[in-house]
C-alpha cells in the first residue's frame, strides 16, 4: 500500500501549538519506519481570515482525498459577531457532514497518574477505559421540521428526533466491530420507554446483533439510567453506542470521570473508501482556549492521542498506537505536567513544547 496521507488542519487558538507537537510525533514515526505524506491547510477562523469562509472548497476536496484528517481546534471571541453561516465552527460541521462521518468515537480513559483529578473516588475511576460511540449525522440535531414558529401569541421551538433503520444499523455495526477489538461487550442506550425513535433504535440494534454479531455480549439501557450508572460504577461498561443527542451528553459526562476534559481525543469515522480505510477525522475534545493561545501553556496530549487513534483506526497500526499511548502514560507517571494538570502548589509546569519533547523522548526510550 502507498504511503498513507494525512491532512493537518491546526485551526485557531491553541490549535497550531498543540499540532506542532503532533508533527514531532509524526516525524519520529517517519524516522522509524512508519512514514506519512502530510499536507496542511486552514480551517475555522484562520480560513475565514484568509478566504472569507471557515472552510475553502479546495480544503474540503483535499479532506475527501486523504486517508485521514487531523484537526486542532476552531473558534474564538474574535469571530463572535460573524454571521452564523461563516462562524469558525461551520467549517468543522461541514467536514463532518460532507465526509458523512456518522460514527463518533469518544474514549474515556483514566491514566493512573491522574486518577486523583476525578471528582469521583479513586477506586471508581482508576484504570477506567471505556468508549462511547455516538451517531453523529442524524437525530434531533438534523431532523426536520425544525425552527421557531408562532402559535397564537407565543413562540414555539421545534426540533425533530428522526432516525432511519439504515442510520441506526450502520452506527451499530461500527460499535459492534469496535467491541470485537476490545472486550467483546456492547451496551446500547436510548429511551425506548418514552420515544418511538428509541423503540426503533433498540429493535434495529437487536436485529443487527442477531444477524451479524451474536458473539458480542449485548445489553440495553435507558440513557438516563446509563448516566446514573456511569457515575456509580463506570467500569461496568466497555463500549456504549447511542444516538446523537444522548451521545453528546453521555460522552461529556464520561470524559469528566477522568478529571480532565482537555486530555481526551476523539475520532469521527465514515464509510470505507476504495482502499478500505474509513473516511476519518481526528480531533481533541478540548476547545481553542484563546485565553492561553501563544503562551506555551496548552496541553498537547489530547491532540497527540488523537493521532494515536488515527494510527489504530485509519492506518491499521495498533502496535504503534499502543507505543504512543504508553509513552504518554510514562511521561505522566514521571509527574511531568502542563499547567492544566498541576495539582501541587509550587510545582513548575512544563511548556507545550517541553511536553511534546518528553513524549518523543519516551517513544525513543
Amino acid at each position: 500500500m502507498s504511503t498513507p496521507t494525512l491532512l493537518i488542519l491546526p485551526g485557531d487558538g491553541i490549535g497550531p501549538e498543540v499540532m506542532a507537537e503532533v508533527r514531532k510525533v509524526i516525524d519520529w514515526f517517519g524516522d522509524n519506519g512508519l512514514p506519512f505524506e502530510v499536507s496542511e491547510d486552514l480551517v475555522g477562523g484562520a480560513a475565514y481570515d484568509a478566504h472569507g469562509t471557515p472552510l475553502h472548497d479546495d480544503t474540503m476536496a483535499k479532506a475527501q482525498e486523504v486517508d485521514a484528517v487531523l484537526l486542532g481546534a476552531v473558534g474564538g471571541p474574535k469571530y463572535d459577531n460573524l454571521d452564523f453561516s461563516v462562524k469558525p465552527e461551520r467549517g468543522l460541521l461541514r467536514l463532518r457532514k460532507e465526509m458523512d462521518l456518522f460514527s463518533n468515537l469518544r474514549p474515556a480513559q483514566c491514566f493512573d497518574a491522574l486518577a486523583d483529578f476525578s471528582s469521583l473516588k479513586k477506586d471508581v475511576v482508576a484504570g477506567l477505559d471505556i468508549m462511547i460511540v455516538r451517531e453523529l449525522t442524524s437525530g434531533v440535531y438534523f431532523g426536520e421540521p425544525r425552527g421557531i414558529i408562532k402559535e397564537g401569541n407565543e413562540r414555539v421551538g421545534i426540533n425533530t428526533q428522526r432516525y432511519t433503520e439504515s442510520e441506526i444499523a450502520r452506527v451499530a455495526r461500527s460499535a459492534f466491530e469496535l467491541a470485537r477489538k476490545r472486550n467483546n461487550k456492547l451496551c446500547s442506550m436510548e429511551k425506548a420507554n418514552v420515544m418511538e425513535s428509541g423503540i426503533l433504535w433498540r429493535d434495529v440494534v437487536t436485529e443487527v446483533h442477531a444477524a451479524e454479531y451474536s458473539d458480542v455480549e449485548l445489553s440495553h439501557m435507558y440513557a438516563d439510567a446509563g448516566a446514573m450508572q456511569l457515575t456509580r460504577w463506570p467500569k461496568q461498561f466497555d463500549v456504549i453506542v447511542t444516538d446523537n443527542l444522548f451521545g453528546d451528553l453521555l460522552s461529556d459526562l464520561a470524559a469528566m470521570l477522568t478529571g480532565s476534559l482537555g486530555m481526551l481525543p476523539s475520532a469521527s469515522l465514515g464509510a470505507p473508501m476504495a482502499n478500505g480505510r474509513p473516511k476519518a477525522l481526528y480531533e481533541p475534545v478540548h476547545g481553542s482556549a484563546p485565553d492561553i493561545a501563544g503562551q506555551g501553556k496548552a496541553n498537547p496530549i489530547a491532540c497527540i492521542l488523537s493521532f494515536a487513534m488515527a494510527l489504530r483506526y485509519s492506518f491499521d497500526s495498533g502496535d504503534a498506537a499502543t507505543k504512543l499511548e504508553t509513552a504518554v502514560e510514562k511521561v505522566l507517571a514521571d509527574r511531568l505536567r502542563t499547567a492544566d494538570l498541576l495539582g501541587e502548589e509550587g510545582k513548575t509546569p512544563v511548556s507545550t513544547s517541553e511536553m511534546g519533547d518528553a513524549i518523543v523522548a519516551a517513544l525513543a526510550g
